[in-house]
């Protein structure tokens, strides 16, 4: 397995863990109070937004080809870590 092989399965596994951690986050909005559920929901469709990015960006390495896609690299760690950062708010605000 290349580096971009090794690559895609890191970046799935994370989209693929966000996407269970966006389903446990939203059971937990639907039972809370009217206001704690619209913070929530703002968040919950922030962290979306953030991985269906994430999803485009790991389409656009998967299509790239030779060593172009390490110039795609930089963008989807970008992703990655606001997408964490945005994860620890939530989780700072709501545990």
């Amino acid at each position: 397995m290349g580096t971009k092989e090794a690559y895609q399965e890191k970046i799935e596994a994370q989209i693929k863990e966000w996407t269970a951690k966006l389903q446990e986050y939203k059971a937990k909005a639907d039972k809370a109070s009217a206001d704690t559920k619209i913070q929530m929901y703002q968040q919950i469709d922030r962290l979306r937004a953030q991985k269906e990015t994430a999803q485009q960006k790991l389409n656009e390495i998967k299509a790239a080809s030779g060593e172009s896609w390490e110039a795609l690299r930089a963008g989807s760690e970008k992703i990655l870590a606001e997408m964490k950062k945005t994860w620890e708010d939530m989780k700072s605000k709501f545990h």
